[in-house]
């Protein structure tokens, strides 16, 4: 029987000038830098709440995020990739370097148009999806995809969502329905329809156990 590729952990495949070579170091690195991002988003809500600002997505907000996951990392912290790049484990392929600054202008203007009238799930799975689509990082992606997805969903519905089985957490601890969701809208995007759905869904079912974990903190004795 073939291998289903999603059996096999996705993940990014480009030169990068790593800053880590030792694997112990590099994991504690990058989980340390994760919970700074998510700090960061979790900050970035407050400032725009807090402030009543409209809130509008823009690049410099994924170049920000990317530069706290990746920063003492990769080189290339906070900046787009200069080359083409592979995903493994997955049938997508990304579009060339040349097109991604472009690309992600388009999904900015996407989220901003339609945050008066899209939902905060609809909104959360197309950054979610369309960042990953792109994949303009050479590593990184993932990760402040979910990052700025969360952070989205947080400001669309106009409060922080807090807990510690936070939507990003459950993701990153069980990522395969992530990977067979980003699969199926890359199908819809192949016959040039946008359709989230899939993602959605997911996120939905993610929302509701993270807010169920937080009544159960709540009754804990």
């Amino acid at each position: 029987m073939a291998e289903d590729p999603l059996d096999r952990t996705r993940h990014s495949s480009a030169f990068d000038a790593e800053l880590i070579s030792d694997p112990e170091e590099l994991a504690a690195k990058e989980a340390s830098n994760g919970l700074r991002q998510i700090d960061e988003v979790n900050s970035i809500v407050e400032h725009y709440l807090e402030s009543k600002r409209p809130f509008r997505l823009r690049v410099s907000t994924l170049f920000h995020l990317h530069r706290i996951a990746l920063e003492g990392i990769s080189a290339y912290a906070g900046n787009f990739r200069p080359a083409g790049i592979k995903i493994g484990g997955s049938k997508h392929t990304p579009i060339g370097a040349h097109l991604v600054a472009e690309s992600a202008e388009e999904m900015c203007d996407y989220v901003n148009d339609h945050w008066p009238t899209s939902s905060a799930l609809h909104l959360a799975a197309y950054t979610l999806w369309r960042l990953n689509w792109i994949h303009p990082f050479t590593d990184g992606n993932g990760r402040t995809a979910r990052a700025i997805s969360y952070l989205v969903l947080c400001l669309k519905i106009g409060y922080p969502i807090y807990g510690s089985n936070t939507v990003p957490e459950q993701i990153s601890r069980d990522k395969r329905p992530y990977y067979e969701a980003l699969e199926q809208c890359d199908a819809a995007n192949q016959d040039h329809r946008i359709d989230v759905s899939p993602l959605e869904n997911l996120l939905e079912t993610l929302l509701a156990r993270q807010l169920l974990a937080v009544l159960g903190d709540a009754v804990k004795k």
